[in-house]
């Protein structure tokens, strides 16, 4: 049997805005665009799909819970990045909360924690 990861949903309660931040923070190509949901495709094809939280109840029979302003989810999406300090900057310019600096960490990768605007970690970091 094979498994492999090929999309990550992030469940939001303003799809306009998270559209803009994340188009603004990484400029992914969209794959998807329907009223509730957009998905993009990132390098190495994978998928991140963001769906309107409400309509994403739709799916699961159960609506997950909003996370209030400034609190975070507990989901953290981990990227690495050829250029660090650009990646930083644009999401910096996006918008994103900053929770924790570039800096080397314990695993051997220097990385930068943010937060989206629903209170996703997105991390931008490079080996070593």
């Amino acid at each position: 049997m094979s498994v492999r990861h090929a999309l990550t949903i992030l469940a939001v309660s303003d799809l306009e805005r998270a559209k803009r931040f994340y188009a603004e923070a990484f400029g992914w190509p969209r794959t998807v665009e329907v009223p509730v949901y957009v998905e993009h495709e990132l390098p190495g094809g994978m998928r991140l799909g963001l769906y309107e939280r409400v309509a994403f109840g739709s799916n699961t029979g159960q609506v997950p819970a909003r996370i209030a302003d400034g609190a975070l989810a507990p989901t953290e999406l981990y990227f690495y990045a050829d250029d660090v300090p650009a990646a930083i900057a644009r999401l910096s310019a996006a918008g994103a909360r900053e929770l924790s600096a570039l800096s080397l960490r314990p695993w051997g990768d220097r990385a930068a924690y943010f937060a989206d605007p629903d209170g996703n970690v997105l991390v931008i970091a490079a080996r070593g």
